[in-house]
């Protein structure tokens, strides 16, 4: 496919430490905090060509259905990137891996049929300005998949939150904001709200401000209002 020009830099996010933390924090999580089938079960049903915004280091590459006829997964940080492509040799279904930020996606209006955010809405600068990117590239009634850190329900945790993002959580986890509310951010987008759930990740024991989530899915409208 032919990739859309954007004058942003080729590497617009720069968290050497945190990638080489992300790379082995994640990994253990899948295998043994359950998050591998929180993955599948977010992708799970996708077809066609499909965008998957902030791949990090291809986790879900595994786990898309052959019914996905493409992946164009874009990763702004370089140390996961190459971590992604390697991940997308092993990868099932054709995953081509590029640079690029959410904020500008480098690929044409309404080209894919579906969208993946996976962790990611957390660390975009910008979070109106992606999800109105993500909503650009996608086919009427194509489908976003999210998979993301939110806002916790319960009074404590959510104050937690907050001064964590006001102070040392973003410099130490690639500029993640624990305290965002993804399901108001994707429906102010224009989005169609869709089935979704509300998990925690460890499901038991000591919560900390990244554990409250949610997975789910939203579709571009058919029709523009």
């Amino acid at each position: 496919m032919r990739l859309r020009s954007t004058k942003l830099p080729r590497d617009t996010v720069h968290h050497p430490v945190f990638a080489r933390f992300y790379a082995r924090v994640s990994v253990t999580a899948d295998l043994k905090g359950g998050v591998a089938a929180y993955r599948a079960e977010l992708l799970s049903g996708l077809s066609g060509r499909v965008i998957e915004i902030g791949a990090g280091n291809g986790l879900n590459f595994a786990h898309y259905p052959g019914a996905v006829s493409e992946v164009v997964a874009l990763e702004p940080e370089r140390s996961l990137r190459q971590l992604a492509v390697r991940s997308a040799l092993r990868a099932e279904v054709p995953v081509d891996v590029v640079p690029g930020a959410a904020e500008a996606l480098p690929v044409k209006s309404e080209a894919f049929d579906g969208a993946v955010a996976s962790l990611v809405l957390c660390t975009v600068r910008d979070l109106p300005r992606a999800l109105a990117e993500i909503r650009r590239v996608l086919r009427p009634g194509g489908e976003l998949r999210f998979f993301e850190h939110g806002q916790a329900p319960g009074r404590a945790l959510a104050t937690a939150q907050r001064v964590a993002d006001r102070t040392l959580w973003p410099l130490l986890f690639g500029g993640c904001h624990t305290a965002r509310d993804p399901l108001a951010a994707i429906a102010a987008a224009g989005f169609e709200m869709g089935t979704y759930r509300r998990l925690r990740i460890p499901e038991t024991g000591l919560q900390v401000p990244s554990s409250p989530c949610v997975l789910g899915v939203a579709r571009k409208p058919f029709t523009e209002d």
